[in-house]
């Protein structure tokens, strides 16, 4: 919309705009962070901190050691490890070596990993040993020359790592046997890189910061280029969007964030690693979030103000027996992105902490934040919210044209957190991105008249029944409002008459649960064609590492 109605639905105190220039690259972003917060804890894993001071010295050491091996800025290099210390140290490293960081799925296959690396072009990979037994299938397939191999307790010091490690290796028997003859240990790299030195590169906004893949569910898996510029526009746009939050603790009280989605994912990369560096926070590491007693013990070791998750961890959490042994009264501010946030699981946490889930969108396109809800709002809107400073959003018909107010259509966003392309794929970006700068997400959403836009649904994932939409958010929404559904599910699949059919796919939480109760519940909600020609159950739903229910999956099978 040209006059951007969106703005004054804003909270007093949040700019329509945000100045990029403010951090020209992350390396400004860490330098800055990291003078400015040094003796405050920057992590938190295990009971163990470490502060600022100690990642500035401790990024500054592996930057060191990649120029050691004669790695120049733009070199590619992977990191693949799930939330350990030892990720923002290789992060932080690699990008004050000047070279292109690639987060990469520690669960990936080695099909998955050998595309990656040899898409990217990576040259270097910094990787966990329980996951060392992957890349030695695949490696000498991709142009890797330098791997680096971390242990759980690297970083624990001597005595503890040393026992973390034994568990992790000998009782849990987490570390498949693997052979890697040439990799270098983390800890012997930090050693060679403090001893050689570091040498600050050259790096301008405009240069690549992170190849960020996409999860492959349009096709093959591409690598957004995320530039420096990119990422540190959005880390901006939070900081002003999130201000008056922030500003309800007080100059006194460090922000503290749980860090339970995976830092390989933009959205912990961004909201919980890179943005940070800006607040001056402190990051708990959660290692596995599937493993819920465990976290929700680690949670009530301290007070936290910040949880960004996902619907499915919520959902997940909420219903678990040790929910209630965590202190939630210091809880400031729940973001919900990744997938849809269903309004069962939003009022339900809302009763629970006391605090509503505030509901956000993007894509590894994009940064990730495109918009958000007011983060100090006292309830659950069932809309993405509103557009981020300096973001501008479009819904368009396939044509491109613009649409009006109400009408669902493409959401088309344009802004500074917008990538710089699909790398070495340009007939893939032209497909995206508009002639005037837009990028064409491929989620349908409609914009109400207080500039606030909801999500009606993938745009491959729509459903056509007889000539009608039929988007599975909706029906899904409907069915978690049931009692005795724990989560649910929705596909299209063919059908002679009327070319698709919706099929759900529920879990139980009530074993008594039947196939007729079910449909009895679509009959009072649903219209007819919305209503589920086939019902299934099962015991758990296909889900992303990062909690997305994968609708592919249920489709093919």
């Amino acid at each position: 919309m040209s006059d951007r109605i969106w703005l004054k639905s804003y909270p007093s105190g949040v700019p329509a705009e945000i100045d990029p220039d403010q951090i020209p690259t992350l390396l400004d972003l860490i330098d800055q962070g990291c003078s400015s917060f040094r003796d405050r804890a920057a992590y938190r894993f295990m009971g163990r901190s470490w502060s600022f001071g100690e990642i500035d010295a401790l990024s500054r050491q592996f930057a060191g050691y990649l120029q050691s091996l004669g790695l120049k800025p733009g070199d590619r290099v992977a990191i693949m490890m799930p939330n350990v210390p030892q990720y923002p140290v290789a992060v932080f490293g690699a990008l004050r070596a000047g070279c292109v960081v690639v987060n990469v799925n520690p669960l990936y296959t080695a099909r998955e990993l050998e595309h990656q690396l040899k898409d990217s072009g990576a040259v270097a990979i910094v990787i966990i040993e329980n996951f060392a037994a992957t890349l030695q299938q695949c490696l000498d397939k991709t142009a890797v020359r330098h791997v680096v191999l971390a242990a759980m307790g690297d970083m624990m010091g001597a005595l503890k790592g040393a026992l973390i490690n034994h568990v992790v290796r000998r009782v849990k028997k987490m570390v498949p046997a693997y052979s890697l003859p040439r990799a270098q240990r983390f800890n012997a790299a930090l050693a060679t890189g403090a001893r050689r030195g570091w040498t600050r590169p050259a790096v301008q906004p405009g240069d690549i910061a992170v190849l960020q893949y996409t999860g492959g569910t349009t096709g093959v898996s591409k690598g957004a280029m995320l530039t420096h510029r990119n990422i540190a526009a959005n880390i901006l746009q939070s900081e002003a969007w999130n201000g008056p939050l922030w500003a309800q603790l007080g100059r006194e009280e460090q922000p503290v964030l749980i860090c339970a989605l995976p830092l390989y994912h933009i959205f912990g990369f961004t909201a919980c690693m890179m943005l940070n560096m800006r607040l001056g926070g402190c990051n708990v590491l959660i290692v596995n979030p599937r493993d819920l007693p465990a976290m929700l013990k680690e949670l009530a070791r301290q007070p936290f103000h910040s949880f960004p998750g996902v619907n499915t961890l919520f959902h997940a959490m909420a219903h678990h027996p040790d929910f209630n042994k965590v202190d939630w009264s210091r809880l400031r501010v729940t973001v919900g992105g990744g997938m849809a946030v269903q309004s069962a699981t939003a009022k339900l946490w809302q009763a629970k902490t006391g605090t509503a889930i505030c509901e956000g969108y993007g894509l590894s396109e994009t940064s990730p934040t495109l918009t958000c809800n007011i983060p100090t709002s006292r309830e659950f809107t069932g809309t993405i919210g509103l557009p981020m400073p300096s973001t501008e959003i479009r819904i368009l018909d396939d044509a491109g044209n613009e649409l009006p107010l109400g009408t669902p259509g493409e959401i088309a966003a344009r802004g500074p957190q917008v990538m710089k392309g699909y790398w070495q794929r340009p007939e893939e970006t032209a497909k995206v991105m508009t002639v005037d700068g837009f990028f064409r997400t491929g989620d349908i959403g409609v914009m109400d008249e207080r500039g606030y836009v909801r999500i009606v649904d993938r745009k491959k994932d729509m459903i056509l029944v007889s000539g009608f939409n039929v988007y599975p958010n909706e029906i899904e929404d409907v069915l978690t409002q049931m009692p005795g559904v724990l989560e649910a599910a929705a596909v299209g699949v063919p059908d002679d008459k009327s070319g698709e059919a919706v099929k759900v796919v529920l879990v139980k939480s009530d074993p008594t649960l039947t196939e007729e109760r079910v449909r009895a519940w679509c009959e009072a909600n649903l219209t007819g064609y919305k209503r589920p020609k086939i019902v299934e159950f099962r015991a758990e739903l296909p889900k992303t590492p990062v909690g997305k229910i994968l609708r592919r999956a249920l489709r093919e099978a």
